[in-house]
């Protein structure tokens, strides 16, 4: 008998235990969902966004419930949060493309500062640019071929330890 496979087995049991756990987790933060939140302001720079709910899934095991706006078009990436005073604590932008790619962004005209996450396609965190400086032209890079970026409050990947490996979970 090998004597590494009890431990390996064990191991893998814990993984598979932390797994459930935080599938359990999520499902009880879609159940909690409440109304939505208010809208970032001023809301008028951002009517022509469709809005979606989705799920940052933690190693933690932490799930954090988010009111996003949806960036799909050429004029949409361009116009991102510019000019936005303010957002709840839980809502953001998801910029989405039709192919990965290494991202480039900026905080030209942006008044907050923000946590930028670079999401591979199948919703694998690849690099988050943290508190990012308001109103910079500074590049800020994915650093490898993505498919989303996720802008937030700048502080919340370190308020919610949330870290590259983590998944963001469609919802809506």
């Amino acid at each position: 008998m090998n004597p590494d496979f009890g431990k390996r087995q064990s191991s893998s049991l814990r993984a598979l235990r932390r797994g459930l756990l935080g599938g359990l987790l999520c499902a009880i933060c879609l159940l909690a969902a409440a109304a939505p939140a208010t809208a970032a302001e001023p809301a008028g720079y951002l009517r022509e966004f469709a809005r979606t709910r989705a799920i940052i899934e933690t190693s933690g095991p932490t799930c954090l419930m988010l009111e996003l706006y949806l960036a799909d078009s050429p004029q949409q990436h361009a116009q991102g949060l510019m000019f936005i005073d303010r957002m709840d604590d839980f809502e953001g932008m998801l910029f989405r493309y039709d192919r990965d790619a290494t991202m480039v962004m900026w905080m030209k005209n942006t008044h907050i500062s923000l946590d930028m996450l670079f999401i591979r396609a199948d919703g694998e965190i690849a690099h988050i640019a943290q508190r990012t400086r308001p109103m910079s032209t500074e590049r800020i890079s994915s650093q490898q071929p993505v498919r989303f970026v996720l802008e937030l409050n700048g502080g919340m990947t370190q308020r919610w330890s949330i870290e590259p490996g983590d998944r963001l979970l469609a919802i809506d």
